[in-house]
């Protein structure tokens, strides 16, 4: 576990679970795409406090030649299985996290009280069973499975996508839960930034010379755990495992060099990118970005010190969660409640299935970024473990 030797010092209220509370009406929580998915709607927050309400395809509009776009090309897996407990009967939910070793998997399973060490579940006789070998401290079982065949294919059989729990329909498409660049199977959840995107969208902006750098990130549990501390630096974060490779880091140390822009798609673009640097220590020194890949709890609240992401797309997000605490490190956080307050009045959509931001956290010099129309580093703990 690295931390980063400079620290700033922040604001008490910073610090402050209940700082990141707001009441979203309920009818503002997207219970299914739009129907395009880049006509969703764009709010575009510039440092400044200046609002634009665009639509998310004029998104090349505020990007420039040699900006590098990054994005997470991971792949949510049906990894909620329903099974039984062999001895009672029981009925027993599992939400695949993370796999540790072929058979082996970190799950939640709920309720938690029917898998004690050494249970034995069953999801399809004698084709896929799990038996209970751990119990973690952070409440998540160990599983190892016993199956028949192909697990990937056993679980696209009997798995669900494990949409997230505010969503109460199932999707018509269940593709509209993926990124139409998805081709690494691992996730619990989307990168929900990056669902805007087309294959169109992508095109032009490829068109344009803007790089497209791909990294990978697999979503798991810290995305469905709000913080119940009461002061933020006592939440402790889940580990997510994440690749760099070499194309990725070329492409990014390109834009860097050549004096452009970082485009995250998404907070978890944006933990790969600023987990890599934090343990390269870039910044620091004269060090270009290398490959890398392994697991990551980074932590990034008000006072982090961004190293490589200059601008971000995000979506709306919850209440007190870690990432309304990343967009705010980035933009401050009154900033981002008061957008989140405009939002609200404007009726924008909230969470995974809905609308984005575009966050400019510096000046865009651009004669391609229309006019503007309307308006509307401190102590961090952030952790990236080796």
């Amino acid at each position: 576990m690295m931390r980063n030797p400079e620290t700033i010092v922040a604001e008490d209220a910073d610090m402050q679970t209940s700082s990141y509370r707001y009441i979203l009406p309920e009818g503002l929580i997207a219970s299914h795409p739009e129907k395009v998915r880049d006509a969703s709607r764009l709010l575009v927050m510039h440092d400044n406090g200046t609002l634009e309400h665009r639509v998310f395809s004029d998104l090349p509009e505020y990007l420039i030649p040699g900006d590098c776009l990054v994005i997470n090309d991971t792949r949510v897996i049906p990894a909620r299985l329903y099974g039984r407990r062999a001895k009672s009967g029981g009925r027993v939910e599992f939400l695949l996290l993370h796999q540790l070793e072929n058979s082996i998997w970190q799950v939640l399973v709920k309720p938690g009280k029917n898998a004690r060490l050494g249970e034995h579940i069953v999801f399809s006789k004698n084709e896929l069973e799990a038996r209970i070998v751990d119990v973690m401290s952070d409440g998540t079982r160990i599983a190892q499975f016993d199956y028949n065949g192909d697990f990937s294919v056993l679980i696209g059989r009997l798995g669900e996508m494990p949409l997230p729990p505010y969503i109460h329909e199932k999707l018509e498409d269940p593709e509209r839960y993926q990124t139409v660049y998805s081709c690494t199977p691992g996730s619990a959840a989307a990168p929900t930034a990056g669902l805007h995107f087309t294959e169109t969208l992508l095109q032009k902006i490829s068109g344009m010379g803007i790089n497209i750098a791909r990294v990978t990130l697999h979503v798991g549990l810290g995305t469905f755990l709000p913080v119940k501390e009461e002061h933020v630096t006592d939440h402790v974060m889940h580990s997510e495992y994440y690749v760099f490779d070499d194309d990725a880091a070329h492409a990014v140390n390109k834009a860097k060099q050549t004096g452009h822009r970082v485009v995250a798609v998404g907070t978890t673009c944006c933990r790969v990118l600023e987990s890599v640097a934090l343990k390269q220590q870039y910044g620091d020194n004269e060090c270009k970005l290398k490959p890398a890949s392994g697991s990551t709890e980074l932590y990034i609240y008000p006072g982090f010190r961004f190293r490589v992401v200059d601008a971000m797309i995000t979506n709306f997000h919850l209440p007190e969660s870690t990432l309304l605490m990343l967009v705010s490190a980035l933009m401050g956080r009154e900033k981002i409640l008061a957008t989140y307050q405009e939002a609200i009045a404007r009726q924008y959509r909230f969470y995974s299935l809905g609308d984005a931001m575009l966050l400019l956290p510096r000046l865009v010099e651009s004669s391609s970024v229309p006019p503007i129309t309307e308006q509307g580093d401190e102590q961090a703990n952030h952790r990236a473990s080796q």
